[in-house]
């Protein structure tokens, strides 16, 4: 998990991992390849719009903004799993200024763009790798899974275009 205080807000990276590598230590992580699913950049926004073709097609007010990654051997579980964990997190200033409210404490709206340059490798040469990124139409359909999840839990989620050259 990464968690950043950038220019233009808070900005949260969660990548879900399986049970077993949870049980796993630190250092065994490092030394035997591990499989990190789904990766979500998450930030927190007082408004957010994303452009396709040179037209708006998504706007929310106060909420999250979500740039999704899918990668290969990513599952539904790990669709729902993030999205859960997105909207629940305590990431929003209460009246003293501490982080303590939800998505659904402060009536917030969800922004989610997929991005699949977020399952790049820079660990070889120069040049970034997307061979871990999922197919299109496997991506699609879980990143839908996310969508609906989040819907599910009673937000209302605004979405860029699957495959389009997009402006956040």
């Amino acid at each position: 998990m990464f968690i950043g205080n950038g220019r233009r807000g808070f900005r949260l990276k969660i990548e879900s991992v399986t049970s077993a590598e949870r049980k796993g230590s630190f250092f065994s992580s490092i030394l035997h390849k591990r499989r990190i699913a789904m990766k979500i950049v998450l930030q927190r926004v007082k408004e957010a719009s994303v452009e396709a073709e040179g037209r708006t097609v998504g706007r929310i007010g106060r909420g999250i903004c979500l740039l999704v990654g899918v990668e290969k051997g990513d599952t539904a579980d790990d669709a729902r799993s993030l999205a859960r964990k997105a909207v629940e997190l305590r990431i929003f200033p209460d009246r003293e200024g501490k982080m303590n409210l939800g998505l659904a404490e402060t009536g917030g709206e969800v922004l989610a763009v997929s991005q699949f340059t977020l399952a790049g490798s820079v660990r070889k040469g120069r040049r970034p790798s997307f061979d871990n990124a999922e197919g299109p139409a496997v991506a699609a359909a879980l990143f839908e899974e996310l969508v609906r999840a989040v819907r599910e839990a009673g937000f209302k989620v605004a979405t860029g275009v699957f495959q389009a050259a997009m402006e956040v």
